[in-house]
């Protein structure tokens, strides 16, 4: 209870700022204020298996579905947070949008079926740099609502490539192409596996790592990503 108190006291004078509104967070509150997480733009790609986003891969790559939670937009609410993400370290907040879009997969009974989560990987002097990998808590947090396990260690980028920023669709799949490995295939084999991402732009990423994992026996790929640009 002193905690608590103290906890309140302090907030009087320092309040924990909404990520997307910068308006002051309730006791209730986390990260986001309630108010942004109901208006922030979700795509529902998730009830709709032929969606814009499963239609990237069409002619590409075999997946079985692929969905995002939200549309990401030039001076959106969304845009402000992942930039939070991914050059802020707010780490915190891909797991919480993890466990908020997990919890709408679960309970809408869809993306049930794989059985491990990989995210897309950094090259580890990028990831050593940035201190984490935003996929990865994305993933922790999607593993946390669904029940899965995330298998981050498995899929490994062994090429540091340049950013896919302002790069053509066919610029970002030559930058990509050939960049992913799979150590320990065995952990794979027969698998259905959830690839997770924070944004989709072309798909040339995924589209890479999907490609280095469906090469072994009876793997499936679904894809799962925060945004879709």
């Amino acid at each position: 209870m002193l905690k608590e108190l103290c906890g309140d006291f302090i907030s009087l004078f320092f309040p924990s700022l909404c990520t997307a509104c910068k308006s002051a967070l309730v006791k209730q509150e986390r990260l986001i204020c309630i108010n942004c997480l109901y208006n922030l733009p979700k795509t529902n790609f998730h009830l709709d298996e032929n969606n814009t986003m499963a239609r990237l891969f069409w002619g590409r790559v075999k997946i079985e579905s692929a969905a995002a939670f939200y549309y990401f937009e030039k001076g959106s609410k969304c845009k402000k947070i992942l930039h939070q993400v991914k050059y802020k370290g707010e780490k915190e907040l891909a797991l919480l949008i993890g466990k908020i879009y997990g919890r709408e997969l679960f309970i809408s009974g869809h993306f049930s079926d794989p059985e491990i989560l990989i995210p897309v990987p950094l090259h580890y002097s990028r990831e050593k740099t940035r201190g984490f990998n935003q996929s990865e808590w994305f993933a922790r947090g999607l593993a946390h609502s669904l029940g899965k396990k995330v298998f981050n260690d498995t899929l490994i980028r062994f090429v540091d490539t340049k950013t896919q920023t302002n790069k053509s669709r066919t610029e970002r799949w030559e930058n990509v192409e050939n960049s992913f490995m799979v150590q320990s295939p065995e952990k794979i084999i027969n698998k259905h596996i959830l690839l997770v991402d924070d944004v989709v732009t072309t798909g040339a990423t995924l589209e890479s790592c999907a490609l280095s994992l469906i090469q072994y026996k009876k793997v499936r790929i679904s894809i799962l990503t925060m945004a879709y640009a």
